[in-house]
């Protein structure tokens, strides 16, 4: 016991300001890592990586097995060298976030901006009579990331959004009722887009079976761009919006019409971030409103 409060207070002699700023720095970069990996698929395959790491280790270094060490050592490298492979998804989400982060001080609507207002308004009319009707809908509204790739998988339409467009849109068994709808500014661009559906695991666990490939595919939107995605429920009508791989459930309309003017008004929350939320997003969590 003696020799080793020797050691620890050895240690903490030879400790510096730099040496603590390194290790908080390494600890911040190691945490924003698996913090951003969070709810994916890519965890269970990380702990399946340590897991087998560690029993390398321990098999290596407890019993005496040329063979096998020699098969460990040589292994290792292809292992290191697969990771870009495994995590690929996720290493391209994080290099979003941090291009996305380059803009601190983005561009946003006026507060008068009529159009905007009328757009909002709109959406949250439409999905309000969706949802009284039960019919499912997708609504994707464009922020800051460009949404092309996915605009032309669908029929353009370049339309004023109204609430009677987006009910036609959506009625069932209409030719653009499959897919979503894309909304950049104060027009509908394209209709029935083929969207990414989510990786994350998150639907998955929901003691809830009513979320199917509308709810996946507004996840997958969210987690691959900064759009705010809009999902009513074709099952029971429910209005559920998702953004940044986060999803809230069961809104009401007013609570909805709050939640867009907050993310698309310069004086709403979601314009304030600053970049190390921009890169870790829920990283610093925000009060809910009352």
């Amino acid at each position: 016991m003696t020799e080793f409060l020797n050691n620890l207070f050895f240690i903490f002699q030879r400790i510096s300001w730099l040496s603590v700023f390194d290790i908080s720095l390494v600890t911040l970069i190691f945490f924003g890592l698996l913090y951003s990996l969070r709810d994916t698929q890519a965890m269970a395959l990380l702990r399946g990586m340590i897991l087998l790491v560690v029993a390398l280790i321990l098999l290596t270094s407890l019993v005496d097995l040329p063979a096998f060490s020699w098969f460990a050592r040589n292994s290792l490298p292809a292992l290191l060298l697969a990771l870009p492979v495994i995590f690929a998804p996720e290493i391209r989400r994080t290099l979003e976030r941090l291009g996305r982060a380059g803009t601190v001080w983005p561009v946003t609507a006026k507060p008068a901006d009529l159009a905007l207002e009328q757009t909002i308004h709109a959406v949250v009319s439409a999905a309000a009579r969706l949802s009284a009707r039960e019919h499912g809908a997708l609504i994707i509204l464009q922020r800051l990331d460009n949404l092309d790739e996915y605009i032309q998988s669908g029929v353009r339409m370049n339309a004023r959004v109204t609430p009677e467009l987006l009910l036609q849109i959506f009625y069932p068994n209409t030719p653009l009722h499959d897919g979503g709808v894309i909304i950049v500014g104060s027009q509908i661009t394209a209709a029935a887009c083929v969207l990414p559906l989510s990786a994350s695991g998150i639907l998955n666990r929901s003691p809830e079976r009513q979320m199917g490939l509308r709810h996946r595919a507004a996840l997958g939107t969210s987690e691959t761009s900064d759009a705010i995605a809009l999902v009513v429920s074709e099952e029971t009508g429910a209005i559920s919006i998702a953004h940044a791989g986060r999803m809230l459930r069961r809104l009401d309309p007013d609570r909805l019409e709050n939640i867009l003017t907050a993310f698309f008004r310069p004086n709403g929350r979601a314009e304030k971030l600053n970049p190390f939320e921009r890169i870790f997003p829920g990283l610093f969590p925000r009060k809910q409103d009352k």
